[in-house]
């Protein structure tokens, strides 16, 4: 049973990683990339029930970037559109954020300007006949938060209908970007919050928090108020737009009116976000077992500040998880030793209703009550186990902290151990040996080489070609996984390993 178990886990995984992996890959990229408006044209004093855009095409000219410098990141805006065309977070790992169009406040027809600029703060304004439009973005000494205000002054002898569209950028969706396969819309309304997919259209009323995300780094963006609305629009197959819109206002000429948006630009790291607004901290979300990855890592980072690596951290979290689960980890040893002891009459009541399967299970059954043996006994430890690795398995996928961490040989946690690089590139190996799995499966080989039972028949044929299969499976599944990840699961097994040799002696 706990073989079967155990194979049934090993392909749910391997079809965990084989889908992860399929969905970062779509359709190739379209040169013919937009950006858009989403706001429509008429004077309105309600939001419209779906965004209406007008799309211009991508220049070929590529755009001229303005670089400032924050702290530990650089960001660079597209003078022309007044928009932030992507943020650069540099460190041991550097990365880049891709924004396109972050903040475009039109339709691309306008011609931005700097008027002034300096550490703090950055000025573009733009004009046409009817309006004047200032953007002013200001940053925060200690933060990665951003202030954007935005004002349109009415310079016709006409009343304007005008709003306030906010684009906060395009997301790339395609398979030629790694982190496509990462990338979700955080949104909170005054009802709910919820993470929405990139690639499918969607449009919010009374929007209080906007977002979106890739592995490790976040955009987020506040409203003045509730009276924005917010919007996914798929592009094509590879590309989406995600911003906000207002309702439509008059504005008599000569009038002045400006909005202020709250804005962040930074990594996933819940400390940070929970001092500058904690509302915006639901931002950092592991799926399905959400609540067990953040009891993890706030685990992880408890034995951090202990141990001052992250390494000795998963290591000690193997052993209390161990431990946690020790009781009955002994009950299912002793049920996997009863089911040994009575297996010769299994084996003869398989022979004897062979011709009746019927009587064959109800035979087998009534002994296992006899002999009170419970054959799901030694599969309960194992199925505990699965919320833990899955949360783990997220947690070290996205969390910033584990990012770039190092144990022993190991350059980063998140990413597989990489002992060394093979001068060739192997199926499904690649050109990495990685020490860890490898050391896993054979763990995971002696492990069932002492908990084998001895027998004949088919039976005993399939626990041989066991033996052999589920260890390389495992090794195969785990060989591309995060480092930290693999070294959790070794030391458990491990454990359980010297747990079995120390129970294989007792009679």
């Amino acid at each position: 049973m706990e073989k079967r178990l155990l194979l049934a886990i090993g392909l749910s995984l391997l079809v965990l990683l084989t889908w992860s992996a399929w969905v970062s890959k779509t359709q190739p990229v379209d040169n013919k990339a937009v950006i858009s408006q989403a706001a429509t044209q008429t004077a309105t004093a309600v939001i419209p029930e779906k965004p209406v855009t007008t799309s211009i095409a991508k220049t070929a000219t590529p755009p001229t970037l303005l670089a400032i410098k924050r702290h530990n990141l650089e960001i660079f805006f597209d003078e022309a559109h007044a928009a932030i065309n992507k943020v650069v977070f540099q460190g041991e790992r550097e990365h880049t954020f891709p924004l396109q169009y972050g903040f475009l406040t039109d339709d691309g027809s306008l011609k931005y300007v700097k008027s002034a600029s300096n550490p703090e703060s950055i000025i573009f304004v733009a004009q046409d006949g009817a309006k004047k439009l200032t953007k002013t973005f200001t940053f925060s000494n200690s933060s990665n938060s951003i202030t954007l205000q935005i004002k349109i002054q009415n310079i016709s002898s006409s009343p304007l209908a005008i709003n306030f569209p906010l684009l906060l950028g395009i997301l790339d969706l395609s398979g030629q970007n790694p982190q496509a396969r990462y990338q979700d819309v955080f949104l909170v309304t005054t009802e709910k919050s919820s993470h929405l997919s990139v690639a499918k259209m969607f449009h919010a009323e009374k929007v209080k928090v906007l977002g979106f995300r890739d592995q490790y780094f976040c955009l987020l963006a506040e409203p003045p108020d509730a009276t924005y609305g917010a919007f996914i629009k798929k592009l094509d197959n590879n590309t989406s737009e995600v911003g906000l819109e207002s309702p439509m206002i008059n504005l008599a000429p000569g009038a002045q009116i400006g909005h202020l948006f709250q804005i962040y630009v930074g990594p996933q790291d819940l400390k940070t976000l929970n001092a500058i607004n904690p509302s915006w901290a639901g931002i950092i979300y592991f799926g399905t077992f959400d609540i067990i990855s953040q009891v993890l890592l706030q685990g992880l980072q408890f034995l951090y500040n202990i141990f001052h690596s992250w390494g000795w951290a998963i290591v000690v979290l193997s052993i209390l998880v161990y431990l946690i689960l020790y009781p009955l980890s002994v009950k299912q040893m002793r049920s996997m030793k009863e089911m040994q002891a009575i297996q010769p009459k299994v084996e003869a009541l398989r022979k004897l209703y062979k011709d009746n399967p019927q009587k064959m299970n109800k035979e087998i059954m009534e002994l296992y009550k006899l002999h009170k043996v419970n054959p799901f006994g030694g599969c309960l430890p194992l199925l505990l186990q699965m919320p833990i690795f899955f949360a783990l398995y997220n947690a070290l996928m996205r969390s910033i902290s584990l990012r770039g961490a190092k144990f022993l040989w190991i350059q980063d946690l998140s990413e597989p151990d990489r002992l060394f690089t093979l001068p060739v590139t192997l199926p499904i190996l690649g050109n990495e040996f990685n020490i860890l799995p490898i050391v896993m499966a054979l763990g995971m080989f002696f492990q069932q080489k002492i908990t084998a039972t001895s027998g004949s028949g088919a039976a005993a044929e399939q626990q041989k070609m066991m033996l052999i299969i589920m260890p390389i499976m495992f090794g195969l599944i785990f060989y591309r996984m995060p480092s930290g990840l693999v070294l959790y699961w070794l030391i458990n097994s491990m454990l359980m390993l010297v747990f079995q040799l120390r129970m294989s002696r007792t009679k």
